[in-house]
């Protein structure tokens, strides 16, 4: 379906907005500053197309306030989380090592002493 009536009986092309022009439709609709025909007139798309903006970046601000939690954001890098466990693993052997190595210095002491 390429072609859409514009209410006069005339068929123009079916227009593809951006999303940022279709961002820039929204706005101009919370602020206000035009009706959904005309805001539909001055993009050159249907009302049906402006409604559906309208309907989606709702669902989408609200889905979105709905996931924000309070305080600051942790934008960790998963690589980041990865390395830093990693390090946090390779401390915790380290010490596991040196644990066992002293005590392989005491048991050897004591059986060299046996002797």
């Amino acid at each position: 379906m390429a072609e859409q009536s514009s209410g006069n009986g005339r068929r123009r092309r079916k227009k593809f907005l951006t999303v940022e022009q279709k961002y820039e439709l929204w706005t101009t609709l919370v602020r206000g500053d035009a009706t959904q025909r005309e805001a539909a007139d001055r993009w050159g798309v249907d009302r049906s197309t402006v409604v559906t903006v309208g309907k989606v970046a709702k669902h989408g601000a609200l889905a979105a306030l709905a996931a924000s939690r309070p305080g600051r954001r942790k934008d960790v890098d998963p690589r980041e989380e990865d390395l830093r466990a990693a390090h946090e693993e390779i401390a915790r052997l380290t010490e596991a090592i040196k644990e066992q190595a002293v005590e392989l210095a005491m048991l050897r002491g004591k059986q060299r002493g046996a002797w």
